[in-house]
């Protein structure tokens, strides 16, 4: 506790050390951190248009836009802990290193990087106008020092910290964030395990409308089904409600069943949010099932926090929000074996569905391995060390789209206008429509399918927080919408800057054997050299700042990811950049993809090279004649 309070001080002169270590012991023993709340700054926090902020370079104004955006508390799961989404995802650690980090860009120079440590602004340090104007590294840990103990003791004393994925890299949208890639994952699943893209009257049960999860009731009613969620917390249902993000609401268990069997009946797409606990809900449909024979869902999931499972990220079923809160803190070990309680009860109603013909699958929220370490019945006979008995939607649903090179590109109008992000719409969509005549068969679909949302962006209502947009695109169509948006910058039609950016779950940003690279069956699932080169290899290609963290989506030790953020500013500069980096951020990924023996990722990779002869990847030679191994392994 006194190294703790001591880290925390040397923010500070010594004159306000008698001051402010009560105040900074009190929060470390009531919170377990110590946020120096009363830093909070009092203005309200939100992007504001990149002319206001006070910056001697347009790249550092972005950066603070963006900053600013993860924090507003519109988009903020808990802003007053710098946490942006997923639990725990921070964005800084505490408030003086928001301070801090404000003040040096401010003061930033176009020969100057901003290096960050774990939410440390180490410094302004010396470098290239061409270099990144910030450097940020999230949970960087001695691998055998990885584990979620360590973690808790290093977040206390405020070494480190749990950037998740958009938290720490400041690539945050908000809900829609994830809604396009929730969509789609829906839209597949409903091909793959339905037979149609057709789902209306079709039922998805899952449960969370925190941060990312709050996307899911919008991605089900675009996706045409029945989109019913369950939250145990009051407070994120309501926002999501008031924000549009979710149709109707209901704390009754009798209503909620009731209104799945209307809509169910009626074909209506529907979001409805049931305020209980997701493991009752999944008893009761199983109970519907035994009573009248009727399978009243058919498409499940789970996106509770379960990478951080015994502090808020999962609450188990026989207590109550509020007693749960309660006993998390006062008996932790309790509390676990609770959370491993409801763990088994909630795969057991799963299975019995599954059973029945009701398609399941893990969103790469850590569920199925929880799962599996609290005793549940989730293993799959003859699997390997990353398969279940229920797929991650990686492997099933999404994987081979990150092997074509398809992926979550997002952009920020740094305006503010919704005028600008209306017209990069159009852009985008005019890009797609013109590659799409040229498109691949196999391809063609998924061009079909991000033509169509970003024809209906729009409509949707989804901007909460800045004037941003996702799109899953390729690495041309990024290329080509990066380079079309910058003209538009430079002939005026687009007012301000705009930030390229995309989510860190993308083709080559991340390394996680149970989400990512869990279709990844060469043995190197477990190796993290693509994250880790795509975070160098963006930096020195052209990115305005870059990020590489330890943990996102399925947690601490168990991920490594990276992101970057990169300005458009209508400048033959700015198109030269966007081309060389963006090529570079699909091709990383498709090129590993190749290498481990996925096919379509060896087509995709060998397309590319035939457009771009500066480009030459190692191909593998698979082993055609399976009697070749079998006999050298019996010598």
């Amino acid at each position: 506790m006194a190294l703790a309070l001591r880290n925390a001080l040397r923010y500070f002169p010594p004159a306000l050390h008698v001051t402010l270590a009560p105040e900074f012991a009190q929060e470390l023993r009531q919170h377990g951190h110590i946020y120096m709340y009363r830093f909070c700054p009092t203005l309200r926090m939100r992007a504001y248009p990149i002319d206001q902020y006070p910056c001697r370079t347009c790249q550092a104004a972005s950066i603070m836009l963006m900053i600013m955006n993860n924090l507003d508390p519109a988009v903020a799961q808990f802003p007053q802990e710098l946490v942006t989404y997923g639990g725990n995802g921070q964005v800084f650690s505490n408030w003086a290193q928001f301070r801090l980090v404000m003040h040096y860009l401010s003061e930033m120079t176009e020969e100057q990087t901003l290096v960050m440590y774990s939410g440390h602004p180490m410094g302004l340090f010396p470098s290239l106008p061409s270099s990144p104007r910030a450097i940020i590294t999230n949970g960087m840990v001695i691998p055998n020092y990885s584990s979620r103990a360590q973690y808790e003791k290093m977040f206390a004393l405020g070494v480190s910290m749990y950037g998740q994925m958009t938290a720490g890299s400041y690539c945050y949208i908000g809900p829609q964030g994830i809604v396009h890639g929730t969509m789609l994952t829906v839209l597949n699943a409903g091909r793959r395990y339905l037979g149609s893209d057709d789902l209306r009257g079709r039922v998805f049960l899952t449960s969370g409308l925190g941060g990312m999860s709050g996307a899911q009731a919008k991605a089900a009613v675009i996706a045409g089904c029945v989109g019913v969620i369950a939250e145990v917390d009051e407070a994120p249902l309501r926002k999501r409600h008031e924000q549009g993000w979710l149709m109707e609401v209901t704390s009754s268990m009798d209503q909620c069943i009731k209104r799945i069997r209307e809509a169910k009946s009626s074909k209506t797409p529907l979001s409805l949010g049931y305020h209980g606990n997701i493991v009752d809900l999944w008893e009761r449909l199983v109970l519907e099932y035994d009573r009248t024979g009727d399978l009243l869902v058919d498409l499940g999931s789970d996106q509770t926090s379960l990478h951080n499972p015994y502090n808020g990220g999962y609450y188990p079923v026989q207590l109550s929000f509020r007693q749960a809160n309660q006993l998390m803190s006062t008996d932790p070990t309790r509390f676990k074996t609770m959370v491993q309680e409801s763990l088994r009860r909630h795969v057991k109603a799963i299975n019995k569905l599954a059973d029945a013909g009701m398609f399941f699958w893990d969103y790469g929220n850590a569920f199925l391995l929880e799962a599996q370490r609290a005793g549940a019945a989730v293993e799959k006979d003859g699997g390997g060390a990353t398969e279940f008995r229920y797929p991650s939607y990686v492997q099933h649903i999404m994987g081979d789209i990150f092997s074509l090179g398809f992926g979550p590109f997002r952009w920020v109008c740094t305006s503010g206008d919704p005028q600008d992000l209306a017209v990069t719409d159009d852009i985008a969509a005019t890009v797609l429509e013109k590659i799409c005549t040229e498109a691949t068969d196999c391809i063609r679909q998924q061009y079909n399918d991000n033509i169509r949302w970003i024809r209906e962006a729009g409509k949707h209502k989804m901007v909460v927080g800045s004037q941003a947009r996702i799109l899953y695109s390729d690495q041309k169509g990024r290329v080509c919408i990066a380079l079309a948006i910058n003209q538009a910058i430079a002939d005026g039609r687009v007012s301000a800057p705009v930030v390229l950016s995309r989510d860190h779950h993308d083709v080559s940003g991340t390394d996680s054997p149970f989400r990512e690279t869990s279709n990844v069956y060469d043995g190197s699932a477990f190796c993290a050299d693509m994250a880790v080169q795509n975070f160098v290899g963006d930096a020195f290609r052209g990115a305005t700042w870059v990020a590489l963290h330890n943990g996102g989506g399925v947690g601490w030790g168990e991920v490594m990811n990276g992101g970057f953020g990169l300005l458009l500013d209508g400048t033959e500069e700015a198109a030269k950049r966007a081309s060389l980096m963006l090529n570079w951020d699909v091709s990383n990924g498709v090129a590993r993809r190749c290498w481990s023996g996925n096919s379509n990722a060896y087509e995709t990779i060998q397309r590319t090279m035939e457009t771009n002869r500066q480009l030459r990847v190692t191909m593998p030679f698979p082993v055609q004649d399976e009697h070749v191994l079998d006999r050298a392994l019996q010598g």
